[in-house]
């Protein structure tokens, strides 16, 4: 899926503000920022919930705004919640979904089943599932028709620890295993940090950053470091000296920002000056810690 230049205005008002972006097979994508960023503007006009003002969204080739059946035919959404009829089993529920679509098997919804793991429960009426279990069968509805991408809108609101655990762990099984790209929206930070590959941050309809999880660490702010020394007094000039950032003397206990190719020259100096090295401790800065750096504090309403 390529994000093409894409904007949003409403009156006068530019909501989106010419966003690019593209998402891969196979990954798992968070889409981050704070309420009013524009997050689930973003989302409705990549399913044509609402009208693109300019831009485009690109999906297997095909163009929303030209070919928009086409292009949406490999999608799957949930946008909020899930909606089923409670009085249905899930089966007949899905059943009642595939209708709607050409060529779905009963094999096909056998797979989904087992995908999403309601095999126990698929027979059962869906107005007694639970909140985790409603999740996953709007994901199983979402997947019916073998869509190359699935966008949810904030998958895990509402759940319990156990049932935001389950939801990740089908999202990652889903990526890895059948190749398709996700697309999670969502404000719950260190959630997204276990499930997500990349990130890309949202913050007044504009994308501040697009990020890899995982190599967060490598960046230049990205490292934190412990060192336990003695004596602090002299220990912290030298460090001073080695590092661009603050450094935080408690006790002594000296924390700061630095790269890990920092580390052994630092530590070198310090015993050359006679400074005893009890503890280096190394910590990666969290998401949460990166999501402030790039959107500033007290916006979350």
């Amino acid at each position: 899926m390529d994000i093409v230049n894409l904007k949003k205005t409403i009156g006068k008002k530019e909501i989106i503000k010419g966003l690019n972006f593209q998402i891969r097979s196979g990954e798992v994508f968070g889409f981050l920022g704070p309420n009013g960023a524009g997050k689930t503007t973003t989302i409705r006009m990549m399913v044509g919930l609402i009208g693109i003002t300019e831009g485009d969204v690109v999906i297997e080739g095909k163009s929303v705004c030209k070919d928009f059946k086409g292009a949406v035919r490999h999608v799957g959404a949930i946008v909020e919640n899930p909606e089923m009829y409670p009085f249905l089993s899930g089966w007949k529920n899905l059943k009642q979904y595939a209708r709607m679509m050409e060529g779905i098997t009963e094999e096909r919804i056998q797979e989904v089943v087992a995908l999403v793991g309601l095999e126990k429960a698929i027979h059962e009426k869906a107005g007694r599932y639970s909140l985790g279990m409603r999740q996953r069968l709007g994901i199983a509805q979402a997947l019916l028709h073998n869509p190359s991408i699935l966008i949810l809108d904030e998958p895990t609101n509402g759940l319990d620890p156990s049932g935001i655990r389950e939801i990740r762990l089908y999202l990652r099984k889903l990526a890895q295993e059948a190749n398709v790209a996700v697309i999670v929206s969502s404000h719950m930070l260190s959630e997204i940090e276990l499930m997500c590959d990349r990130i890309g941050v949202i913050k007044n309809g504009e994308l501040v950053a697009i990020e890899m999880v995982q190599t967060k660490a490598t960046e230049a702010t990205g490292l934190i470091v412990q060192l336990e020394v003695e004596p602090v007094q002299g220990a912290l000039q030298i460090v001073k000296g080695h590092v661009a950032g603050e450094v935080v003397a408690e006790g002594n206990t000296l924390t700061f920002s630095t790269t890990r190719e920092t580390i052994p020259a630092l530590v070198k100096a310090l015993a050359a000056k006679d400074v005893a090295v009890y503890s280096v401790e190394q910590k990666q800065a969290s998401l949460e810690d990166k999501f402030f750096d790039l959107i500033g504090e007290n916006v979350i309403g």
